[in-house]
């Protein structure tokens, strides 16, 4: 775990205590809300699912999901999810990915490639939604397989786990 994740947990932890303490701030951006039911005795139990991307624009992201019985209810329980999973990618000088990686989750395949500089993110639905509050400015994405919102947006984290650096590869062979 890295320090900032420290940090961000150490605050959390601290702003339940202390609410004068202010937390790291991370984008939060709501992939979908659906209404789903579930069939009892008595009836359709009605409630809503969020899935929702937190990150910081700077190398983290998380993915979060959570049912509740009110769609507010849902958003916060599915943030506090997404606080759960971050994850910290590499990026370059250039925002973008390191090397080409491939992420599947499910019947989901995500192919992520670096692009040149000034690109932008060329990718749709919910693997641009994951790369552009990861703080990915330059890539190409595709998935393939299903599109299921839910488990593009896995397939795209699953991806951006993948990544490694030179530095990291040759720290891992024991080279110089």
């Amino acid at each position: 775990m890295s320090s900032d994740l420290k940090k961000i947990n150490k605050l959390k932890k601290n702003s339940r205590r202390n609410s004068n303490i202010q937390e790291i701030k991370l984008v939060e951006r709501l992939i979908k809300i659906s209404r789903v039911s579930k069939v009892t005795k008595g009836g359709k139990k009605l409630s809503f699912r969020a899935v929702v991307v937190i990150g910081d624009e700077n190398g983290k992201v998380g993915v979060g999901v959570a049912k509740a019985d009110d769609v507010v209810n849902a958003f916060k329980k599915a943030k506090t999810d997404g606080y759960k999973n971050l994850i910290e990618l590499p990026l370059t000088k250039s925002l973008s990915v390191p090397h080409y990686v491939v992420g599947n989750f499910g019947a989901c395949k995500v192919i992520v490639r670096p692009s040149i500089e000034g690109s932008g993110v060329i990718a749709g639905g919910a693997v641009r939604i994951v790369l552009e509050v990861a703080g990915v400015k330059n890539v190409i994405a595709k998935q393939l397989g299903s599109d299921n919102l839910l488990n593009n947006a896995r397939a795209t984290i699953c991806a951006l786990q993948n990544l490694t650096t030179k530095s990291a590869v040759a720290e891992k062979r024991n080279l110089n």
